[in-house]
Order: C-alpha cells, then structure tokens, then sequence
C-alpha cells in the first residue's frame, strides 16, 4: 500500500529540461507526490530512502504495447479462453513494470478489466490507457484470418483479440461508440497494411476518406483522439489531413508529411525495436520471404525517419510494440533510438511526451508536486549513459507507481 515516503541525497531528472537537479529532496503521501525541495522535513510516519547520490526520475511511459499477446501465435491468443489471457496479460505487465515502465498505452487487445485490475491492486503491473480493439477493415492489418477462412469475424469477444472488423461508416460509427463505452481512453485505426497480417501488404492504405473521419468525429465528440497504424508516407498524410492525432510507428514518413503532422499537433509513437526483433529471431519463428520482405521495408526505413521527425519539430512518443517472446527485447528500443536521438530527448519521448499521449500531461512523466508518484531510481546518469535504462532493470533499484514501491533494492 502507498504510503508516506521521503528521498534524499539524490540528484532528481528534470525530464522536460534535460537536466539533473541537485540538492532536492521528494517526499511522497499516500499516491502522490507531495513537495520537491530543499531542506523538507521528514513527516514522523515517513520512511527515509537515502539514495546515495544515484538518481530519481520520472517512471518510463510505453506508448505502444499489446498485453494481450504474451505468444507470437496471435491466432493462439485469440481463442484462448478469456481468464487464461487475463492471467497471462497480467504476467506481461509485471514484467514491463519490474523494468522501470510505470504507465503503459495498450494499442489492440486490453480491456477495462485489466485496468480495473491494476487499480484494485489484483495485479502488480503498470497503469494502463487502452482503446479496446484495433479497428480494421476485412482483411486489413487487425484480420489474422487466411484467405481461405471465411469464418464472420475474429472472436473479437475475447480478450485475446486484438482487432475488431468494422466496415463501412455505420458499423464504424457503432464500433468507435461501443470501445467508448467499455472504457477506451482513444481509438485505433489500422489504417496501412502491416508485417503480421497474412493478405496486407506493407503499401495497402485502408479504410475510406469517410470512415476514418466517423472515427475522428466519434472520438472527438467523447474527447478523445484517434490513433493510427500506419507506415508509408501516402498513409500517414492521408491520417494527418483527416484528424488522426497519434501516429504509430511512421517508418516511410517524409520530410513534407512530418512538417505538417507537426503544424497539426500530432505526436508520432516509433516501434524500431519491434522489427529488429523480427529479423533477429525471424528465422526461428518460421518465417517465411514474403514475411522478411515486410520486415526489412520497415526496419530500413526506421533510423531514417527518426531524424526526419526530430529536424520537423514532430513529438515522438516511445513505444516498442513487441509480442510474444520478442519482448525480451524491450530495452533495447533505447539502443535503437540512441543512434539517432541524445539521451534527452529518449527520456522525454519515454516521459513528458508519453504523458501528453496519455492525456495525464501533469500528472505522469514528471517528478512535481501533485503529479502521481511513478518514481524510479536509477544507478547512476541516464542523460549521460542511456543505457542505464537498458538490461531489463538491471540499474534501477526501486520502482514505485502510484505511492507503492513495486521493486526495492537500496
């Protein structure tokens, strides 16, 4: 349970100045942070973490995650039986929670269950912003089914599904209402094809004009936004000029299309790590040419479109859209990003920015008075040494979300 907390003797991460700030100490009641200063007190209740000089930062934000599908087989996770992909998603987010992510955005699959879960503390995982069900045409990216099976839907109706198929501007209109009303915090559109769905190529741009702007007027009459899967430049121009808000993954943008997704206030969400992981263990998980061929026009694509969002102003988010046993990969997302991106700006993709994503701008991604006390402590200097975000959580010691410490090493 949360309880009253003081940290001292540490240096604390200013995520959105790119600095470390000595001298100040944080004290934490209850769920929140409390005060950040010099020469506070410690309230008689308190327990006292001195951090010997290592540093206190906000926790990490994952702005593109699929609890649900804890194998690589996505048919296997959508017939399995609902309490079994709830026990498994539930063994997915403690995982990504003992690696320093306090705050997770599920794109396809996650359900107001599981955050009901996290928030009745029933499971020891991050705190979840879900959509519900990827949106998707027939036979776009979210439809796993074989051109040979001609079975009406995906079980959608289980937890284990990650799309929902939805076509026409009518049942489009129904769908966006009926995520909303279970509890999605935005909505998900497969708006380009994709690398694991069997009859999409990778140039496909789907759902019509009219229906992705049902989506975005569905959305914004509830207050929330649209986001989109999407990676060739034809694609993410298309979701930019119709509303679409959060543009995911992006590895074909151009320099033209990033400008202008800047001047309409989009954030964009790179997934790097997720196709490298693909190439590494491609072979082993069988495969095939035309699977590799996907791969590798996305994965080369990646390093190139990172500058190209960065010089056009263009907020990225990160995120790592891993599945299955690729997640073993996670960390290494801040590999990746760190060939092109300084330190900072990594940490305010995982922080700052993942909070407006989030909509919790304030609230999450900042170590202030008033914002939830998601706090990890990390040995050493992450703006000098990203790769102390790396290994797992290997170099960071305590893990707290929400007031209660989840990990503590000191």
């Amino acid at each position: 349970m949360p309880q009253t907390t003081l940290f001292t003797n540490g240096r604390v991460l200013d995520a959105a100045a790119g600095v470390l700030r000595e001298g100040l100490a944080v004290l934490v009641c209850d769920s929140r942070i409390a005060e950040v200063g010099a020469g506070i007190a410690a309230p008689a209740d308190a327990r006292v973490i001195d951090l010997g000089g290592r540093t206190l930062m906000p926790g990490l934000i994952d702005c593109h995650v699929h609890v649900v599908a804890e194998t690589l087989d996505l048919w296997g996770n959508m017939i399995a039986p609902s309490s079994l992909a709830g026990l498994r998603s539930a063994r997915v987010m403690e995982e990504m929670l003992q690696r320093g992510f306090t705050t997770i955005r599920d794109l396809g699959g996650a359900d107001h269950g599981l955050v009901r879960g996290i928030e009745e503390g029933l499971i020891d995982g991050p705190r979840i912003v879900i959509c519900g069900k990827g949106l998707t045409t027939t036979g776009g990216h979210a439809d796993l089914r074989k051109r040979t099976d001609d079975r009406p839907g995906m079980m959608s109706d289980r937890l284990g599904s990650m799309g929902y198929i939805a076509d026409g501007v009518d049942a489009v209109r129904t769908a966006c209402r009926t995520m909303i009303k279970e509890g999605a915090n935005f909505i998900k559109v497969m708006a380009n094809g994709g690398v694991s769905s069997p009859n999409d190529p990778i140039h496909s741009i789907q759902y019509s004009r009219e229906e992705i702007l049902a989506m975005v007027e569905e959305a914004e009459n509830a207050g929330l936004y649209v986001s989109a899967h999407v990676y060739t430049d034809a694609a993410i121009r298309r979701c930019v000029e119709l509303g679409v808000h959060s543009l995911e993954h992006c590895n074909l943008i151009s320099a033209e299309t990033a400008k202008l997704a800047a001047e309409k206030g989009c954030i964009a969400v790179p997934t790097l790590v997720a196709y490298d992981a693909l190439w590494l263990e491609g072979k082993a998980l069988g495969l095939g040419p035309v699977e590799f061929e996907k791969i590798e026009v996305v994965r080369s694509g990646g390093l190139n479109s990172l500058a190209i969002m960065r010089d056009a102003g263009l907020p990225m988010a990160f995120g790592s859209d891993l599945l299955g046993g690729l997640r073993k990969y996670h960390c290494m997302e801040f590999e990746l990003l760190a060939k092109v991106l300084t330190p900072a700006e990594i940490i305010r993709s995982a922080t700052t920015v993942g909070a407006d994503l989030c909509r919790m701008t304030g609230e999450i991604g900042t170590i202030a008075a008033g914002a939830h006390a998601d706090l990890i402590v990390v040995d050493g200097d992450p703006l000098a040494d990203i790769t102390r975000l790396q290994g797992d959580g290997a170099h960071v010691p305590l893990i707290m979300r929400g007031g209660e410490v989840f990990k503590d090493r000191l």
